[in-house]
């Protein structure tokens, strides 16, 4: 029998959160980062990395590529009195999306790249669409992508075209993984925007909701139905959420706002290739898969998951690995190795 030793056993946290244009200023973020003790992590301890997705970020401020946006500034803030550090970024409109690690997982990070995909009004202002970041991870090709879909209940033909402009135009450097389905592990976040099919009333909905008749409601769910038939996300796995629709809500309540039909809106996916190369065994096992109640800010609740990210091999390290997965690969790119700082804005 083959001895296999875990050259990566990571705990990685996943959260998307449609904020509304609202600003995060004196927002405490502690809850929503599980910085109060409530970590799914195995041992109850911190994460390994962090990935954020944040769609509807305000865009009033005149974009400055030399400064991060105020909610990566203030994730920094909560963050870095626990020694993590910005990997990278990477914001297309309203859509964000940024990495932060623990140090000793930074010199275990190479081939950084990011990338982003403009969909709305015909790709020309970049409303709608997606941004990642992706890296070889222990040697192992990893991408996180974000993406904010075309919203409202009849523009379900919209939705897929999204993804599959997505999934076409995103393109990266790293030999073996030009593409977001190249890569060893895929996460996929957002604000999807899939809704409810059927005829179901708003009030229907809620009613079912407030009973926590999930399993009925998800049934009508167009992204299930969408993975069923193969038309969009179907190389991904999901999770049942376990947890009540995430739009829409009266801003400053947890009261369902009626005028859209409550839906699943926010939602986390991820896909394995689990025994892609010889004596590897790659594994993503799902710790978690909630939203955050506590947080009242946009008409959108928080969605977060934490996964067990492994890497099993025989007698192989992680650099012998990624000179397997990654070669003839570009440059690696260096982490940003700064706790951002919290600035004025």
């Amino acid at each position: 029998m083959v001895t296999t030793t875990a050259i990566a056993d990571l705990c990685i946290f996943l959260l998307t959160w449609n904020v509304g244009t609202h600003s995060p200023r004196n927002l405490s973020l502690t809850s929503l980062l599980a910085l109060n003790g409530t970590t799914n992590c195995p041992g109850n301890q911190l994460p390994d990395i962090y990935v954020i997705g944040l769609q509807e970020v305000s865009t009033k401020q005149v974009l400055n590529i030399f400064k991060d946006d105020p909610w990566v500034l203030e994730i920094a803030s909560h963050l870095e009195d626990h020694e993590y550090f910005k990997v990278d970024s990477k914001q297309l409109q309203g859509i964000l999306i940024t990495m932060f690690t623990k140090h000793k997982h930074i010199t275990h990070m190479k081939n950084i790249e990011t990338e982003a995909t403009r969909t709305g009004l015909g790709g020309l202002w970049g409303n709608k669409g997606a941004v990642s970041i992706r890296l070889s991870l222990y040697g192992t090709g990893a991408v996180f992508v974000c993406s904010h879909l075309a919203a409202h209940d009849d523009k379900l033909k919209e939705r897929i075209e999204d993804y599959h402009q997505i999934v076409d135009n995103h393109k990266y450097q790293a030999s073996g993984y030009r593409r977001i389905f190249d890569h060893d592990f895929v996460f996929w976040f957002g604000d999807l925007n899939f809704r409810l099919s059927g005829d179901s009333s708003a009030w229907d909905v809620r009613t079912a909701a407030e009973g926590m008749r999930y399993d009925e409601l998800l049934k009508q769910d167009q992204l299930n139905l969408l993975r069923e038939t193969g038309n969009a996300f179907s190389l991904l796995e999901e999770q049942a959420p376990n947890f009540a629709p995430t739009f829409k809500f009266i801003e400053g309540t947890n009261d369902y706002d009626l005028k859209r039909r409550p839906a699943w809106c926010d939602r986390i996916l991820h896909r394995v290739q689990r025994n892609i190369y010889p004596a590897v065994t790659l594994s993503a096992t799902q710790l978690s898969y909630q939203s955050n109640m506590e947080y009242t800010l946009s008409d959108h609740k928080p969605v977060s998951a934490t996964f067990n990210y492994k890497v099993d091999t025989a007698n192989q390290t992680d650099e012998e690995l990624h000179e397997m997965t990654h070669a003839g690969a570009s440059t690696p790119g260096t982490p940003n190795l700064f706790n951002a700082q919290l600035e004025q804005w």
